[in-house]
């Protein structure tokens, strides 16, 4: 067993090295900016069919860069995380299809505007309704912080609909779709990008409530970049280049015509086999950064674990009381909610970003490890006290005794526990992409905007979590029977 966690030790710290070593080598001239984005935004933001960010604030932000000299470190994070984001420091700006408002402009320092657009409401082809007056006593989705969710809000009252909200597109789009919801609200250049490219919906009103769209930089900071990118903006507009970018993405509306020859188009790639061939690439980074952030995070809890554990069974009462009140804290908060703490909350305290890959393994430390010390407490506390009392009678001090007697019988207890809770971890990453972090469900997500085959694509990744899951669950029974025997 010590040779076991030895050699695993030894792994993880060559792997952690691998993971938080980055290339620091950079060009003097050019300066590299974060700008956080939500890539299943198309026609702003999406990743295309070679699993490349673009759209039109993509191409926007990578020309003026380009003209200003100025590099940038995309991060598809969505659009809540990157608001919160940049709110924090993380993020140097964000660029996502944000409308410009009063409200926003307490908290953000906006560009010149780059596009206008209205909020449109859009139903289930075949609808009966036709107007927001036949709203009364039904559901609407929306998109969660969006102007499309404003919009809504501030209507609901008057036309007498309930509102239900998504974090993502695919969400609100589906939700209307199965019938759950009977309309949605959305910018109007969004909504006719997704009924060209073949989702089954159609546009019932006009556009309202236009507002103009904007880069954001925290209020008061990175003065010098929202400088640039108007400067820049300016430029694109004098050399005919902004108006080629967005007729590239907002030139003609759906018509039935159009989109039975995009759904012909495409019927090969909208297969199950069709989309693992043309994203497999996306699929294996996703895995990859799963296992990493289950592996690490399994390791890390299971120390903090084990420690605060052991903290609830020697005999001290301070000692039993931090243990329990870890254990308290830590089980009690959602992973969610721990998650966006550590990333967006810890940053505004200490002055300081921290990445998101920490962020993530901080989170499920803590809140895996105190799972992991419940149990840890637990399987010791099981073990038959006459046992601890015949070795005290035998002479042998407290840890000792605890090291040779009650910890070999009481890891016999936990090893089952141990297995469960490497699987939960590895559930639990998927929560994860709430913070930006490219794992696999955060994957799907980015696939299924492009291609808004949201069914095919979480069957596939319902199968690939089966399948780790399956392959770990054997090796987990493996390694439990060698500790046995």
């Amino acid at each position: 067993m010590k040779k076991f966690i030895a050699m695993l030790s030894a792994v993880l710290g060559l792997f952690m090295l691998g993971v938080f070593s980055q290339p620091q080598i950079q060009a003097a001239s050019e300066k590299t900016y974060t700008i956080d984005t939500d890539v299943t935004f198309p026609p702003f933001v999406y990743a295309n069919t070679e699993n490349k960010y673009v759209g039109i604030d993509l191409d926007l932000l990578r020309a003026i860069a380009k003209e200003e000299g100025f590099k940038v470190k995309i991060r598809p994070v969505g659009f809540n995380a990157a608001v919160q984001s940049v709110s924090a420091g993380q993020a140097d700006g964000m660029i996502s299809g944000m409308s410009i408002t009063e409200e926003r402009k307490q908290k953000f320092d906006f560009s010149d505007p780059y596009y206008s657009a209205g909020i449109v409401m859009a139903v289930k082809d075949g609808s009966g309704i036709k107007s927001l007056s036949e709203l009364k006593g039904k559901k609407v989705a929306v998109k969660t912080g969006t102007a499309g969710a404003d919009y809504a809000n501030s209507i609901k009252d008057k036309y007498g609909f309930e509102i239900v909200t998504f974090d993502d597109s695919d969400g609100v789009y589906n939700d209307v779709l199965n019938g759950n919801s009977d309309a949605c609200f959305e910018d109007s250049a969004v909504m006719y990008y997704v009924i060209k490219n073949g989702l089954d919906l159609k546009v019932v009103t006009k556009p309202a409530n236009t507002t103009e769209t904007g880069f954001a930089v925290k209020k008061g900071q990175n003065q010098e970049l929202l400088k640039m990118f108007n400067e820049g903006l300016a430029k694109l507009k004098a050399n005919g280049e902004y108006d080629k970018i967005i007729k590239k993405y907002t030139e003609g509306k759906a018509t039935s015509e159009t989109k039975v020859k995009s759904q012909t188009a495409t019927a090969e790639d909208r297969t199950v086999l069709g989309i693992l061939k043309e994203n497999k690439d996306a699929f294996i980074s996703g895995i990859i950064e799963t296992l990493k952030l289950t592996v690490v995070g399994i390791f890390c809890a299971t120390i903090f674990g084990i420690f605060v554990g052991l903290l609830g069974v020697v005999p001290n009462k301070f000692c039993r009381g931090l243990s329990t009140t870890i254990i308290y804290i830590f089980r009690g908060l959602p992973l969610i909610v721990l998650a966006l703490f550590i990333y967006n909350g810890v940053p505004s305290l200490i002055g300081s970003k921290v990445p998101a890959f920490l962020a993530g393994v901080i989170t499920l430390m803590l809140n895996e490890g105190a799972y992991t010390a419940a149990f840890v407490k637990g399987g010791i506390e099981s073990v038959d006290k006459g046992q601890m009392e015949a070795a005290r009678s035998l002479g042998l001090p407290f840890g000792k005794a605890m090291r040779r007697v009650i910890l070999p019988q009481g890891i016999k207890i936990m090893v089952p526990s141990f297995i469960n809770q490497f699987i939960i971890t590895l559930k639990d990453t998927s929560i994860l992409s709430v913070i930006g972090l490219l794992e696999l469900t955060q994957t799907g997500k980015i696939i299924i905007a492009r291609n808004l085959e949201g069914f095919r694509v979480w069957a596939i990744v319902a199968v690939i979590y089966l399948v780790i899951i399956t392959v770990l669950t054997l090796l987990s029974k493996w390694i439990e029977r060698r500790i046995n025997n």
